[in-house]
């Protein structure tokens, strides 16, 4: 378990799904990881924004859709010292703006970009898991693409990320560092620099987009729980040493992947 109280500008620091309805949504997640629920709401009245608290801190968000066309998919939030000025660099590296202007919580900056390849990501200047790396709280993103090069491109120009690859199974994957960056356990396999992972899509007309990944402390009772609570299994349980791994979505079709960690794997 890792509690944190900053993160550096370039690291994930947040992350929230945008529903149509977020108070059944918040609820069907706060139910399913153990939250605790807090609403929030900025300096002016506006769309409910509910925050996933675990022992008092916070892990992540559900709030309301802006617009049309914004999937309930969780999002992943970077870091960032200055927002405009990050839309800019990533206009210029060939990312398009999506929305600027979601609605403010607890006085906080935001807006939603893709990146060259149409993979949606957030940037904000306050927000911040609290808690991570433990069950019922988000541990890891991964950006799934078919265009491993220009995301590298893209995402080095814009956070300054480096990379390195390891082979799993004969696929080449691919690791975000952010130099300097100092985060994850200490019995962790990969390096504490490390911010995301990437996997190369099988198919590279498919659409690229980011994931997160929740622990939990028992994969099997969380999938079951899921459809209980009118959600669905996506990927059933599966072992994927040392984890055992399934992919989960609410009603709105947003899903997680979680994974419980085999010690004896």
């Amino acid at each position: 378990m890792s509690q944190r109280t900053d993160y550096p500008a370039g690291a994930p620091c947040w992350v929230e799904t945008l529903q149509p309805d977020p108070k059944a949504a918040a609820t069907f997640w706060a139910e399913l990881f153990g939250w605790e629920l807090a609403e929030r709401t900025g300096p002016e009245p506006g769309p409910n924004y509910y925050i996933g608290r675990l022992e008092d801190s916070e892990v992540a968000g559900v709030g309301t859709a802006p617009a049309a066309g914004v999937s309930p998919d969780w999002k992943t939030y970077m870091r960032v010292d200055d927002v405009d000025a990050t839309i800019a660099v990533a206009v210029q590296a060939g990312g398009l703006l999506i929305d600027d202007e979601l609605p403010s919580v607890e006085g906080d900056r935001r807006a939603l970009l893709a990146d060259p390849a149409g993979a949606v990501f957030g940037i904000n200047q306050r927000l911040a898991a609290l808690r991570v790396n433990e069950p019922g709280a988000w541990s890891m993103s991964m950006l799934n693409t078919g265009d491993v090069r220009a995301a590298t491109d893209f995402y080095g120009a814009l956070f300054g990320w480096t990379t390195s690859t390891f082979d799993v199974g004969g696929i080449d994957m691919t690791m975000w560092h952010l130099p300097g960056y100092f985060g994850g356990e200490p019995s962790q396999p990969v390096p504490r620099d490390v911010v995301a992972v990437t996997a190369p899509l099988p198919d590279a007309e498919a659409p690229s987009r980011w994931d997160v990944n929740f622990w939990v402390h028992d994969a099997d009772d969380i999938a079951a729980r899921a459809e209980a609570l009118g959600g669905s299994v996506v990927t059933p349980p599966s072992d994927q040493p040392p984890f055992r791994e399934a992919v989960i979505a609410d009603a709105n079709g947003a899903p997680i992947a979680v994974s419980q960690l085999v010690l004896d794997a």
